[in-house]
């Protein structure tokens, strides 16, 4: 009999801290989070690098052409980095259903396709030796205090920018 897989949510580190909470990864759009992330990582961390076929690589069986981005690597690793942060303990397979999607077969119905392995458990490696992330016991991967670091100052860094744009977000 198989085990259901039950994915923990983290409790938000906000919670009783009033005004002295520093923003999180939860307080920030997630997509200013992981294009300033994957930024971070292409110019500073050189553990962190496509490997030779990464240009040829689709990234699902459901993807007809592969990423047209050319730093898609770098992107693909900020937001898995994001996701360990939100989600963690999480592995590769739970990952793989997270980056899927629909396959369309012409005029059949579509079916569901989960993402590509390879290059999920490639970047995971080198998130790990870049000491970003840690392995968690026979449980997926768990963010490293560096890597929880880093995001939450990427984080107090994009809310300061938000803030100067929006001055209403100062409330929060």
């Amino acid at each position: 009999m198989k085990k259901a897989f039950i994915r923990r949510m983290p409790i938000s580190r906000r919670k009783n801290q009033g005004e002295n909470a520093l923003p999180s990864p939860f307080d920030v759009p997630s997509s200013a989070l992981i294009e300033k992330l994957a930024r971070y990582l292409k110019e500073n961390v050189d553990q962190i690098t496509p490997p030779e076929w990464a240009p040829l690589a689709k990234t699902s069986s459901h993807a007809i052409l592969p990423p047209q981005d050319p730093s898609w690597w770098y992107t693909r690793a900020a937001s898995l980095l994001r996701k360990i942060y939100i989600h963690g303990p999480i592995g590769t397979q739970h990952l793989r259903y997270d980056y899927g999607g629909r396959k369309g077969r012409g005029v059949k119905p579509e079916h569901v396709r989960i993402g590509a392995g390879g290059n999920i458990r490639k970047i995971m490696q080198q998130l790990e030796a870049a000491g970003f992330v840690e392995k968690d016991k026979n449980r997926g991967r768990i963010i490293s205090p560096e890597g929880r670091r880093l995001l939450d100052s990427l984080s107090t860094e994009i809310k300061k920018e938000l803030e100067k744009t929006v001055p209403e977000l100062k409330k929060y």
